[in-house]
C-alpha cells in the first residue's frame, strides 16, 4: 500500500529542494493552504496549471437512510470541494 503524503513530508521537500530553514518551510506551506481555504471558503475555483483545479460545489437537500435504523431520513443541504487533475497530471499518473 502506498505511503500517504504528509503535511511534515511536504515540509521535508521544500526544505530539500530549496534549503530554506524548518520554521520558514512551514511558514510558505502554511500560507499556501490558508490562501487555498479562504479561496473555496469565498466559492471561488483554486486552478493550479499543470496540476489540476478545486472546485466547491452546492449539494442539494437529499432523501437518505439512517444506516443504523434503515429509517428514511433528509441530509441538510451542503458544499463540498472536488478536484479535477490536468491533462498533464493525469497523463503522469499513468505513465505517459
Amino acid at each position: 500500500m502506498p505511503e500517504t503524503l504528509t503535511k511534515a513530508h511536504i515540509i521535508g521537500e521544500i526544505i530539500n529542494l530549496n534549503g530554506y530553514p524548518k520554521n520558514r518551510a512551514a511558514e510558505i506551506l502554511d500560507s499556501l493552504l490558508e490562501i487555498m481555504k479562504s479561496t473555496l471558503e469565498s466559492g471561488e475555483d483554486v486552478l493550479i496549471s499543470g496540476f489540476g483545479k478545486f472546485r466547491v460545489n452546492d449539494k442539494a437537500e437529499r432523501k437518505g437512510r439512517n444506516p443504523a435504523t434503515g429509517g428514511d431520513m433528509m441530509l441538510a443541504a451542503r458544499r463540498v470541494v472536488t478536484f479535477k487533475c490536468s491533462g498533464k497530471l493525469r497523463d503522469k499518473i499513468n505513465g505517459r
